[in-house]
């Protein structure tokens, strides 16, 4: 069975960076056959899982638990945010780089 290992990114709804901590592995199947039901119209799967998401604090306590249990895995770096540090006072600087607005 093949396997994702990556770092979640934050929602785009919220400016917080909550439950963007842990390292997720989550399932990869590929050929699992999904067919809508003729009554209700919703969307099932012959395989759940998919649905089975585990956290962990580290990428390597991943990577182990991956290789423990003969998983294949691929893991996606994450990439940290570039944070850009200003006060107020710099819009008001001399030196601004860009033009005033007003």
């Amino acid at each position: 069975m093949q396997a994702r290992i990556y770092k979640p990114a934050k929602s785009a709804m919220t400016s917080g960076r909550g439950k963007t901590k842990a390292w997720v592995l989550e399932f990869v199947k590929n050929d699992a056959k999904r067919s809508a039901d003729p009554v209700m119209g919703w969307t099932s799967i012959d395989d759940t899982s998919g649905q089975v998401r585990l956290s962990f604090d580290t990428q390597e306590q991943a990577i182990e638990y991956a290789k423990s249990e003969g998983l294949t895995f691929t893991v996606t770096p994450s990439e940290e945010r570039k944070r850009l540090v200003k006060s107020y006072s710099a819009n008001f600087d001399a030196n601004r780089k860009q033009p005033w607005t007003h």
